[in-house]
């Protein structure tokens, strides 16, 4: 069962205090809440609650549970399952197996132990630490990247095969793979597909946290249009560490002149952004206070869903179709569009996605595209040898 409302908080080093407060804003509201920490080696977390974290869950107030990811017990359980399925092939080869105390975990287990916690979860609100935005869009797209490994390494269509499995291994020349195959691959497909719909689910979102000394625009673009190809709009920009409004009346020039500077920052972010901009100052001294100033009596911010992607019909003016796809904050010197069979390769900067076309537009060629205002628009032309006439 998944959460009710599930926000991964990914940022800056505000990240885990946002996080913390957001989650004891849930509680206090009267909803059952988990705060998971993804990714924390530094145990910075633990600094904030006052309390070490640990894989078994802790209640650490009224509503409230807190516990982090144990990625050597995620790695330890992997291997055990995959040396459980070659122990066989491991004895005939004399090959002598590990033992759990040798193995220490592998750079990317976390995000498979995370990708493993969101499904799992059944508190009304799951509150995560998330890996940094760049780290967490590639955790976001990795189910479906395995997913589709997964078809072309073990198509689903062979599983009808299994049925004729012992005729075929009677005829000479004709090797079947292992029945233990079909099987991950049906468990695999399955943990696959919980944790997409965890993902895309209507209460799942991302909240970004940048700091208050110079915001950087550039890598939040960046950040929006990574988490835009893979379908998540970010609900909220939290500005962690701001100056307090009395600032900007202050009677030392210096700091009345760097408070105005930071207004002007912030009255930027707002404007080019259409998530809510939340802000949480230096003086907030304990988590209750960064929780009131965030979120006050509400409920805080609401999952945005990601805008539509449309294909136009220009066939009658000028003989194309065109798919809109959204994508705020794209550049156009990061985009790369390739063609390959009837999908469409999209890539923005370190992040690509493989686009299955619509049935429409499988029958045509790619005319062209253009970037505008955020908005890509590929031009599609019929193909007169696929397009049906008359």
């Amino acid at each position: 069962m998944t959460a009710t409302r599930t926000i991964l908080v990914s940022g800056d080093a505000g990240a885990p205090t946002v996080a913390a407060a957001t989650a004891l804003h849930a509680a206090r509201s009267g909803h059952r809440t988990w705060l998971l920490a993804a990714d924390d080696p530094h145990r910075t977390l633990d600094a904030v609650l006052g309390t070490r974290l640990e894989p078994e869950p802790l209640r650490y107030a009224q509503g409230l549970t807190v516990s982090r990811i144990d990625e050597q017990a995620a790695f330890r359980y992997a291997v055990g399952e995959l040396t459980g399925r070659l122990k066989p092939a491991l004895d005939l080869l004399g090959a002598e197996q590990l033992d759990p105390e040798e193995l220490t975990a592998l750079p990317g287990i976390a995000r498979l132990a995370l990708l493993r916690a969101l499904p799992a979860a059944d508190q009304d609100v799951l509150v995560v630490l998330a890996p940094p935005p760049a780290e967490l869009i590639a955790t976001l797209a990795l189910p479906e990247q395995l997913a589709r490994y997964l078809d072309r390494v073990v198509p689903e269509q062979r599983q009808a095969a299994r049925a004729l499995r012992p005729l075929l291994a009677g005829l000479a020349g004709v090797p079947m793979p292992a029945e233990w195959l079909y099987e991950g691959r049906t468990k695999a497909a399955a943990v696959l597909a919980e944790s997409c719909a965890a993902i895309s689910g209507p209460g799942t979102s991302v909240r970004l946290v940048v700091p208050a000394d110079g915001h950087p625009y550039g890598e939040l673009r960046r950040i929006r249009a990574g988490l835009a190809l893979y379908g998540h709009r970010p609900d909220a920009v939290v500005v962690h560490g701001a100056l307090p409004p009395a600032a900007l009346a202050s009677p030392d020039a210096w700091l009345s002149a760097l408070a105005r500077r930071r207004q002007e920052e912030l009255d930027r972010l707002i404007a080019e952004t259409d998530a809510p901009v939340l802000v949480t100052g230096l003086a907030e001294g304990t988590l209750e206070a960064v929780a009131d100033r965030l979120y006050g009596d509400g409920p805080g911010p609401e999952r945005l869903d990601p805008q539509p992607w449309p294909v136009e019909d220009r066939l009658a003016e000028d003989g194309l179709l065109v798919w809109h796809l959204d994508l705020p904050g794209a550049d156009r010197a990061g985009l790369d569009l390739v063609r390959r069979g009837d999908d469409l390769v999209v890539g923005l900067g370190a992040h690509r996605r493989v686009l299955p076309l619509p049935a429409a537009l499988r029958r045509c060629t790619v005319a062209g595209a253009g970037l505008h205002e955020g908005v890509l628009s590929v031009r599609f032309a019929p193909d007169p040898s696929l397009w049906p006439q008359g």
